[in-house]
């Protein structure tokens, strides 16, 4: 039976690898936020708990203004994005791997 269960995790993991392994194309420094949702996750947590605890007794406007006001206070405490200087080569393309920028050079010809 647990060789059963290992074979399957085994084929999920194969299966997903690219997925998995996708932060590997992206420089370095970028690694920890790409390898972690919990950030995002725990802003909608807090939200979520607020307007569930308030449900009915809100207008549309106020609600609004209540995720707004959670978000900015959850704003504070978020970190900086490690190695920014980056991202302007992401957007324009350039190539990672294993956390370093893949510079391409061109064969030069004898003369």
């Amino acid at each position: 039976m647990e060789a059963e269960a290992y074979a399957k995790a085994v084929d999920c993991l194969t299966k997903d690898q690219n997925a998995f392994l996708a932060f590997y194309d992206f420089p370095a420094e970028h690694w920890d936020h790409l390898r972690r949702s919990n950030p995002i996750e725990s802003v909608f947590a807090t939200v979520r708990h607020r307007t569930v605890r308030t449900k009915g007794s809100l207008s549309s406007k106020t609600a609004q203004l209540m995720v707004f006001k959670l978000v900015m206070a959850a704003a504070r405490t978020w970190r900086r994005l490690k190695g920014q200087n980056q991202l302007p080569k992401l957007i324009a393309g350039a190539r990672f791997l294993d956390g370093i920028e893949v510079i391409e050079t061109k064969p030069q010809s004898a003369a």
